[in-house]
């Protein structure tokens, strides 16, 4: 999402709908990526170089633990969206919290609703129908880190009892096809963050900063703003 203030600030954040990266730095996620590209030979991802990442990276075990254990979505609109990675909000004395945030939907799964094997867009069609019957709403929480949280690896989960703050509600009430849409062209660059919020020391999101940059070059032509700056004119929502 691209939340874009009067002055021409924006806060860009790439939500996800897991609890936890699977890795927690640059490296590993690279290779994890690098691992899951096909043999040529097969077509396939080699087993036995998945094995030997999973035996030597215990938080990749738990992500695929959690993804065995987790049922696909029916819907976009009954998922909770994290941040995943840790920010700090900067107060005007200078004080800092680490916090992450999330997405929270008023819309509750039905677990008898179907999900079709043979439609790779049904996601995007039952969207499309809950909107026509009326808005679909979220409640943006902020987490706010307990001493002792890590605050720099997002592949571990916060547990426990936290401080949530409610800051906020989403509201969508209209969709648009992502090949024009105003989604399509922008950098959902995660540390592109307006005053009062600063990326933590999560190495990960550097790595995302860099990475995404990169991206958006060769699909677009274009350089990304620098953080901070981004014009007034750009996307306001995603």
């Amino acid at each position: 999402m691209v939340f874009t203030q009067a002055d021409g600030q924006q806060w860009r954040t790439a939500m996800n709908a897991v609890p936890a990266f699977p890795v927690a730095t640059p490296a590993a996620d690279y290779a994890f990526m690098k691992l899951q590209q096909p043999d040529p030979a097969t077509g396939e991802p080699d087993p036995n170089k998945l094995a030997a990442f999973f035996a030597a990276h215990p938080a990749a075990n738990r992500f695929r633990e959690w993804v065995a254990a987790t049922p696909p979505s029916a819907s976009y609109a009954t998922r909770r969206y994290n941040s995943l990675d840790a920010f700090e909000l900067v107060d005007a004395h200078g004080r800092r919290r680490a916090v992450r945030w999330s997405m929270l939907p008023a819309a509750r799964a039905d677990p008898h609703e179907p999900i079709p094997a043979d439609d790779p867009d049904f996601l995007a069609r039952g969207l499309r129908r809950r909107l026509s019957r009326g808005p679909i709403e979220w409640t943006l929480s902020i987490t706010f880190a307990n001493p002792g949280d890590p605050v720099d690896d997002a592949s571990r989960a916060w547990t426990g009892a936290h401080r949530d703050v409610d800051a906020g509600t989403l509201v969508i009430d209209a969709m648009q096809a992502q090949a024009s849409g105003p989604c399509r062209d922008t950098n959902f660059d995660p540390t592109v963050l307006p005053v009062g919020i600063e990326p933590s020391d999560d190495p990960l999101l550097e790595f995302r900063h860099e990475a995404y940059a990169i991206s958006h070059r060769r699909e677009t032509g274009r350089e990304s703003p620098p953080r901070n700056s981004a014009p007034a004119s750009a996307s306001t929502g995603g």
